[in-house]
């Protein structure tokens, strides 16, 4: 992609926002927020022509957080925000549970301390066999709107990253790590994070459905 094309490409992530956003934000406060998202994704980007996809999908969720957390706009529904080091395998996982257990009765978020450049293909290839499919997903790193914005905040291994905001809940998972482990052993911590996400959910009154 040559420099021109960049620049149209994130000029055109700024337009489509400031049109989502209008009353909300200003153009200059998106255009930070593109920028700012630009540079947490660019330094783990494997394949930089997707860069601009990714940033316009991470700036989105941002100033939506931003949005929920100042109160400009109304959460629908709880929002849960699932936390690991590498954002990478269990939070991802949990996250994906989480969304399809609930039925989208809950807002799901993930994120990592210490992002890294792609999702577990085991991980991913464990929820499939439970019809979840997890194509979408990006590491993506932990920021102060997405925490402000949660109900709930679930981490895994990195507890002390998240900063701790009152009337929030906060629960710390010991879940195995993924990384590195047989499609054996992903398979019995995405069954535990299933059973850990289905309390939770029962805790929100929210009946699980049938995984």
């Amino acid at each position: 992609m040559s420099q021109h094309e960049t620049r149209t490409a994130y000029q055109g992530i700024v337009d489509d926002l400031s049109y989502d956003y209008e009353g909300v934000f200003s153009t200059e406060t998106i255009r930070q927020a593109v920028e700012d998202a630009r540079l947490a994704l660019e330094p783990n980007a494997k394949i930089h022509t997707f860069l601009p996809v990714l940033t316009a999908r991470f700036a989105k969720e941002q100033l939506l957080a931003a949005a929920q957390a100042t109160g400009a706009v109304t959460k629908q529904v709880p929002e849960l925000l699932f936390i690991c080091v590498h954002n990478a395998g269990r939070s991802q996982l949990a996250a994906a549970l989480a969304d399809h257990l609930s039925g989208g009765r809950v807002h799901v978020r993930s994120a990592g301390s210490e992002p890294t450049g792609v999702v577990n293909p085991v991980a991913i290839q464990a929820l499939a066999e439970r019809g979840i499919q997890l194509t979408e997903a990006y590491p993506k790193p932990l920021t102060d709107q997405v925490v402000r914005a949660a109900d709930v905040i679930v981490t895994m291994g990195c507890g002390d990253a998240c900063p701790i905001y009152p009337g929030k809940r906060y629960l710390d998972w010991e879940v195995a790590d993924p990384d590195g482990q047989s499609i054996e052993a992903v398979r019995e911590i995405r069954d535990d994070l299933t059973q850990r996400v289905s309390t939770l959910l029962r805790e929100l009154d929210l009946e699980p459905k049938e995984s």
